[in-house]
């Protein structure tokens, strides 16, 4: 069994990531198999060497090995452009800004809302290709989305199996039309994994349940590129004080902080429900 955690380098860990490296951890060493550390720094805006430094000393104060070299996301760009060109057929390039997006589902009765937010009303997916051409040759910015419809058609009837729930049917629909890539960032967090994972050889998807949505896109994507599928484990969420999930804002739980407050390695991985 192959499992992996895989931390954005965008703040601290806190006691949640610790849950989440941990459990995946575990499930590989259970089987004897291996444990991977990945970092998703795809977002350069937020991401910072820093964080990442410190990621690496949390886990390893935690008791944590894992293989090298770790796969960071910035290095491996090629990889995503490749994917990109191989689904070329159910892209398209949206011009739309985001306060036009959201000035059109305004106007709409009714939106959807999908896992990630409202849907994309398809502004561009009908434009004619004259007018796209251009868009394109003034160097008007774009986003490439995946043409939900055609993508569900090309692949339908494709499964995944949960080791909580169980077995699901892949249903991208309620995402809509999902950005694959943009000018700034050339690819996304659902594409990146996607290819990650099949790279990597990943067995075992253990992440927090609040993920659980965005496994269908991926999915999807697995059975339009001919990728391996995976097994997925979306475990509980840790929560503060208050009851709500954790997150990075919450200082005071961040590895870090316990740390210098004193805690041992030991009472931090008690902490976080691991013996």
């Amino acid at each position: 069994m192959v499992t992996r955690f895989a931390p954005s380098p965008t703040g601290y860990l806190h006691l949640g990531h610790a849950y989440s490296a941990l459990f995946a951890e575990a499930r590989a060493r259970e089987s004897g198999g291996r444990f991977l550390l990945r970092i998703e720094d795809i977002d350069q805006g937020r991401c910072r060497p820093e964080f990442e430094d410190a990621i690496l000393q949390d886990l390893d104060w935690l008791g944590l090995g894992w293989e090298t070299p770790v796969r960071r996301q910035s290095e491996h760009m090629e990889d995503y452009a490749q994917a990109l060109e191989r689904l070329d057929g159910l892209l398209y390039p949206c011009f739309c800004t985001r306060k036009e997006i959201n000035e059109e589902i305004a106007e709409a009765a009714r939106a959807p809302h999908g896992p990630d937010g409202p849907l994309y009303p398809g502004t561009c997916r009908d434009m004619d290709p004259a007018g796209r051409a251009r868009l394109m040759a003034a160097g008007k910015p774009y986003a490439l989305r995946l043409d939900m419809g055609r993508a569900m058609a090309a692949v339908p009837g494709l499964t995944w199996r949960d080791r909580e729930r169980g077995t699901a049917c892949a249903d991208g629909r309620p995402f809509g039309d999902v950005v694959l890539a943009r000018k700034d960032t050339p690819t996304s967090y659902h594409l990146a994994v996607t290819i990650d994972d099949h790279l990597q050889g990943v067995t075992l998807v253990t992440r927090g349940q609040d993920l659980y949505a965005a496994t269908h896109v991926q999915r999807l994507l697995q059975g339009l590129l001919g990728l391996d599928t995976p097994g997925y484990h979306h475990h509980r969420l840790l929560g503060g004080p208050s009851g709500r999930r954790l997150a990075k804002r919450d200082q005071s739980l961040t590895i870090r902080a316990l740390r210098r407050s004193g805690k041992s390695a030991a009472e931090v991985r008690a902490l976080a429900g691991h013996p």
